[in-house]
């Protein structure tokens, strides 16, 4: 493996990690923002 193809592989991990996280977030903002808005709890 080239070290170039090396660095992009290793470097995509903490890209899809971000990417993972994002979509999680902004369901939970999301969730919490309607639930406030009807005055329920989150849980």
């Amino acid at each position: 493996m080239t070290t170039i193809a090396l660095t992009v592989y290793i470097l995509m991990w903490p890209v899809g990690v971000a990417a993972v996280l994002c979509v999680i977030s902004r369901g939970f903002f999301r969730e919490w923002a309607e639930a406030r808005r009807k005055g329920e709890p989150m849980i």
